[in-house]
């Protein structure tokens, strides 16, 4: 009952408050339409120490700001109510979000960790019961309690109930009810507190706005990470010790967001942090891992560090660790990814940030059982990262077939090898190439089931076969784009090498629909054969080699595939033959053989000196163990001998810290009836497909499962140095099943259901079977640093070959070749091209091949190529021209050297466009695996070139020869240029005339991009032609930049990594003037350099420089300390003459003068720049899409700009 001397709300209020329920309830009228005027205060001065408690009713989610709350010594009687109480300038002290104002202004700016402007349920000052703390101090003793209804605030009621206890119980449980992102309880207010928290390292509760902690401190999550992707910065509750490593498992992502999980350390507290909306927003303190680079302070130090982060999975685990040294360490997976940074000091709090697609995660420790990941924690089954160093072992050679961990960049494999998906599959339609982890055997089916598709695209699933081994396949952006060793069904069409063979074959992949099945085989003889749902499609193709590795392109609508039970060998099982117990006969590996320990389940009897484990009875107790610790990189394998198949349930095996020595003498009392019971140590065992810890579920789908296990079939289990337990399947490493195993550990099996026998194979000494094969050029026969530390070879005192091999050309070769005498002799017979031939046997080591040219056709330009090919041309499908070859091909043109089709070196030797007929030229591969060109009558300078061959190469040399080192085949560069926007394929006089200027520059080729069609023309005809738009939006968050109308751009060549691909797709778009005297610097440099384009400043014309262009005088540059670099996403700006100043050339061909501007197309890091208003009094827009004010962007940042393409105009 409410007495006279109760708290109420006093009859005069806000004018559009509405008072109810005795006046304990206050409500704003109009809530969608006013934001303000709803000021409520007590009817009464408080008392001391008397609590004015109120409970938040209703909101709305249309305006900013919320609840303020506070005290005032106004009387409400003669107080003139304003329409917010902030706006009051005496005698008021409001909490307003989560600062302290006092008469309108800021007293305290971080009051408390709560903000009013976020809370859903219950009071101010003590926020569900709890105290905030002192807000201010001196405060009168006459004062009112004031609630302001504001934004987002609609109702309140004053609440009487001072139960503390009960009311915190109370608020907690609707809190965790609701959502887990409210309400987070300080430690030191927990009911029961936790003895080992001060050791234990959990997340602090003070985390960023859009997180929240659960599960006691252990797991940190994002609860509407649909909905935003930041503000989910959690650290650790104590400082990370010298040596100790912080784990956490990604336990729940969403498919939607750009960018993953960052982990570092910081030297904040978090209980006094403002935290920001992301970690590397943070200028001071603090080293993180995002992406494959690592940030200081907000600003890249390494790149390309590590395995990417933005590639894990649900289920995959990353940490960080600081050493007593001082260096940094990450792990990804439990594999360590070497130094990030030094000098880091000792007192560090780890850092999680739950960015972008990472939602939840849980730090992994060996105290208590990690809980298993969510049903729902990603589109896919949850695995481990294909991508991850240790997610899926190398080719393998006996076991079930699966996808290869090398496929497209859109492509993901997951399920243990099984399931390939295409990622962003509404956004990309293309680039999912997977392969199969081997070779298919002759009458082997491969067969998927198509489980997910798309109404999005043209176009569908294509499959087929190729010969090109998964780690020598440059995976294009569709299969079909192969032009050697591969036969691929598209629609109905039959492709080899990309052309079509044969059109309205028996199936039409376009047509398929979820569920289908889709298989293919080659026959013992050669056939391909397509098997639609089960039906055989008849012979597609005939003649392939023997060994190709399936292959499957997810295109267009087809999202989701796996590879189904039928595949494999025709009777279906795990196995690759018809398996009987005499096929694996025992045999002791060389070295001291495994035993099992003498102490083990009690329906267990060891024989044969305990190398052979038997149940006798039952269908459990069979655990056994290794007689010893297994050693890092000790594989412990078994073969399965029995089995009875009146059992369910299948073999159990793992690693476990229990110690066999320790268990009674009595089996019956010491041991579980079976493994997944297993829990007075930690355990880590595979139980069918599914990974478990103690018992508790971690992983599913993992590898093949061991209820499909027969007799013949070996199972082994290994701890990895990288602290990950791995599964073998016959002799087939599964990939990692477990992260942060123990050290001592031994090996542990249960012969459970049907398995009732085993027999150990394996050997407690690791052998080295490493085959031995003679270098090749596709082959890294020795690493760079043995190189230098071997034995110099005296080349000049080995004998030559009493016989050398007789060299011919191949019969096979362009179609315009004829061949003559026997083979020895070559003509194109019409055209200019076709004309490519290869010897018959291999080029021996040290061998000179020489060949004479004998004529020369003037009629045509260029000349011949020659070099060397790494793989067999007797199938080889030949291009038009020899700079088609993009597979283990080194070759020489002109005067330079490509690699697979791409230029590795220039200004090499002589041009062979200028050798006339007559000159015999020659190559070379050296024991070193260096290849050697020798040309007639011309002189090279080299060093350190062996003699070869002595005095017999004189003999095949027809004069004085000089040879030069041609290439390295082990160490070549490889050279990568970005995807071209458009190809007009037209001729432009005005990009002719750019290109002419371009070339009065004397640039280096090497900076350019190899292919033309990489170039583009912005005249107002060529980009009307292509129908271009204005404006284009580029990168994460998408920015508008304007395509740079009226000059040319010339493609930049763009080294091959991660971090360009990156920059390609995830960075914005600028521009950047510079000056023609500052072109080479930055180009040598391959970044903006501070000042640059200042460097040369244009004024008049003076002189004309030796190349037919007038240069400026240098002594005209301004200030060159100038410390950071403008950009514009709009050519009209960055092409003003005070950024791009003009310089006059003559057109050598026209004879003609013109004006010419410079400057650069860049990508730009997100983040790394700041928008700014114009340098200059310019008051005219210059562009209608990008305001005056915000048409500079500025840059100080290293790294921050990566060069994309030179800019050149012409007047």
């Amino acid at each position: 009952m409410t007495t006279n001397d109760a708290l109420l709300f006093h009859e005069k209020c806000g004018t559009l408050i509405k008072l109810s329920n005795n006046n304990k309830t206050a409500e704003r009228r109009r809530p969608l339409d006013e934001f303000n005027n709803g000021v409520v205060m007590t009817n009464r001065p408080l008392r001391h120490n008397e609590m004015f408690e109120i409970r938040i009713d209703k909101l709305v989610d249309k305006w900013s700001g919320s609840i303020e709350i506070g005290v005032t010594t106004h009387n409400p009687n003669n107080l003139d109510y304003p329409a917010t109480m902030t706006n009051l300038r005496s005698g008021t002290i409001m909490m307003s979000g989560c600062g302290i104002l006092t008469n309108g202004k800021g007293t305290r700016r971080e009051y408390c960790e709560f903000s009013l402007d976020e809370l859903q349920w219950s009071t101010a000052f003590y926020i569900n019961g709890i105290d905030q703390g002192v807000a201010a101090a001196q405060t009168p003793g006459v004062v009112y309690g004031v609630v302001d209804l504001y934004g987002m605030a609609v109702k309140v009621t004053i609440v009487h109930n001072h139960n503390h206890s009960d009311r915190l119980r109370r608020n907690n449980a609707i809190m965790r009810a609701l959502s887990p992102d409210v309400g987070r309880p300080r430690p030191a207010l927990a009911l029961t507190p936790d003895t080992e928290a001060p050791d234990r390292l959990l997340f602090h509760p003070n985390c960023g706005q859009k997180a929240a902690i659960i599960s006691d401190g252990r797991t940190a999550l994002r609860p509407y990470a649909i909905d935003d992707f930041n503000h989910g910065v959690v650290l650790s509750n104590r400082p990370l010790r010298s040596n100790e490593v912080f784990q956490v498992r990604i336990d729940k992502m969403v498919d939607k967001w750009a960018g993953s999980i960052e982990i570092g350390v910081t030297t904040h507290n978090p209980a006094y942090l403002q935290l920001p909306s992301t970690m590397t927003n943070l200028r001071s303190g603090t080293w993180m891992m995002t992406g494959n680079g690592v940030m200081h302070n907000g600003t890249t130090i390494l790149d390309e560090y590590g395995h990417n982060l933005d590639r894990l999975k649900a289920g995959d685990t990353v940490g960080v660790v600081r050493k007593e040294d001082g260096s940094l360490h990450f792990f990804v997976n439990g594999v360590p990814q070497g130094p990030a940074a030094w000098n880091v000091p000792p007192s560090v709090y780890a850092v999680v940030d739950l960015y972008g697609q990472a939602a939840q995660a849980t730090i992994m420790d060996d105290m208590v059982d990690l809980p298993p990941l969510p049903e729902d924690s990603s589109d896919g089954p949850t695995a481990l990262s294909p991508g991850s160093p240790c997610s899926i072992a190398g080719a393998t050679t006996t076991s079930d077939l699966r996808f290869h961990m090398l496929h497209g960049n859109n492509a993901v494999i997951t399920n243990g090898g099984r399931t390939a998906l295409r990622q962003n599959s509404r956004s990309e339609f293309n680039d999912a190439i997977v392969i199969s982890n081997r070779c298919l055997r002759d009458g082997e089916l491969f067969e998927i089931a198509i489980q997910k598709m798309v109404d999005r695209w043209s176009g569908s699933i294509e499959a087929g076969v190729t010969a090109i081994r998964p780690e020598e396949l440059e995976f294009p952006n569709t299969m079909t784009d192969i032009d050697y060793d591969t036969w691929m069904l598209s629609g109905t069409a039959i492709m080899q090498d990309g052309n079509t063979m044969r059109n309205n074959y028996g199936c039409d992949l376009d047509s398929l629909t979820t569920g289908s099945r889709i298989g293919m085989m080659r026959t013992a003889t050669g056939d391909l054969h397509y098997y639609i749902n089960g039906v055989d499609q008849g012979v597609a193709c005939s003649g392939l080699p023997s060994e190709v590795f399936a292959v499957i392109d997810l295109y267009g609508q087809c999202v989701q595939v796996s590879i189904t039970s039928s595949s494999g060998p025709l009777d279906n099982s795990l196995c690759t033959s018809n398996v009987t117990e005499n096929s694996f006969p025992i045999h002791y590996p060389a070295g001291v053989a495994h035993r099992f320990h003498n102490k083990h389940g009690k329906n267990v009897v060891l024989l044969g000196e305990g190398w052979q484990a038997i149940r006798v009875g039952g269908y459990s107790h069979g655990i056994v163990f290794s007689a010893k610790e297994l050693k890092t990189d000790e594989l412990f394998e078994v073969r399965i001998d029995v089995v009875d198949e009146q059992w369910s349930g299948s073999l159990h095996i793992g690693l476990t810290t229990l110690a066999p020595p320790d268990l009674p003498s009595c089996p019956m009392s010491g041991l579980s009836p079976s493994l997944p019971q297993l829990r007075t140590k930690v355990t880590w065992l595979l139980s069918g497909n599914e990974v478990r810890r103690n018992g508790v579920l971690q992983r599913q789908n993992y590898g093949c499962s061991l209820d499909r296990l027969t007799v013949g079939n070996r199972v082994g289990v290994k701890r990895c140095s990288d602290d990950t337990m791995h599964i073998f399947i016959d002799g087939e490493d599964m990939g990692p099943a477990a992260t942060a195993v123990a050290k001592n550990v031994y090996a542990v099996l249960d012969l459970y259901g049907k398995i009732t026998a085993v027999c150990i194979v394996s050997s407690s000494l690791t052998e080295d079977a490493e085959s031995v094969k003679a270098p090749s050029l596709s082959s890294d026969s020795c690493s760079e640093g043995e190189e230098d530390s071997s034995p110099v070879r005296e080349v000049e005192s080995e004998p030559c070959p009493l016989v050398p091999t007789v060299m011919t050309f191949l019969e096979n070769h362009g179609k315009n070749i004829q061949l003559t005498n026997q083979s020895l002799s070559a003509s194109r017979v019409s055209s200019y091209n076709q004309g490519l031939l290869v010897t018959a046997q291999p080029l021996p080591r040290q061998q000179l091949f020489q060949f004479q040219i004998d004529r020369l056709n003037p009629s045509w330009t260029s000349s011949l190529s020659l070099g060397v090919i790494g793989h067999s041309p007797d199938r080889l499908n030949f291009p038009s021209t020899a700079c088609c070859l993009k597979r283990s091909t080194w070759l020489l043109q002109r005067d330079s050297v490509f690699h697979n089709s791409l230029k590795i070196c220039e200004n090499y030797g002589p041009n062979l466009d200028t050798c006339p007929e007559g000159t015999i030229l020659g190559l070379l591969v050296d024991a070193n695996n260096c290849l050697h060109l020798y040309c007639e009558q011309v002189t090279i300078v080299t060093n350190n070139v062996p003699a070869v061959g002595g005095e017999s190469a004189e003999t095949r040399c027809q004069g004085d020869m000089e040879k030069a080192d041609m290439v390295d085949g082990i160490k070549e560069s490889v050279c990568w240029t970005p995807p071209p926007e458009v190809n007009p394929n037209k001729t432009c006089e005005y990009q002719a005339l750019c290109s002419r200027f371009k070339d009065l520059l004397t640039l280096p080729d090497g900076y350019f991009s190899e292919d033309a069609k990489y170039n583009l023309c912005y005249c107002e005809s060529c980009h009307k032609l292509r129908g271009d738009e204005a404006y284009y939006k580029r990168g994460e968050p998408p920015r508008d930049y304007a395509l740079p109308f009226g000059w040319c751009r010339f493609a930049l060549r763009i080294k091959a990594n991660c971090e360009a691909s990156n920059a390609l797709k995830k960075w914005h778009i600028a521009y950047h003037g510079t000056s023609v005297g500052a072109l080479r610097r930055t180009l040598d440099h391959n970044q903006l350099l501070s000042g640059a384009s200042s460097v040369f400043s244009v004024s008049p014309v003076k002189t004309e420089g030796p190349n037919d262009y007038t240069e400026p005088d240098e002594n005209s540059a301004p200030g060159r300390e100038v410390p950071r670099v403008r950009l514009s996403p709009t050519m009209r700006y960055s092409g003003l003459e005070i950024f791009a100043p003009k310089v006059q050339f003559l057109d050598p061909r026209s004879h003609r003068c013109h004006q010419a501007q410079v400057g650069f197309q860049v990508c730009v890091r997100p983040g790394s720049y700041k928008v700014g208003p114009q340098t200059g009094s310019q008051s005219e827009p210059l562009d209608p899409r990008f305001s005056n004010t915000e048409i500079e962007w500025i840059t100080k940042e290293q790294g921050g700009t990566m060069l994309y393409g030179l800019l050149i105009r012409v007047e």
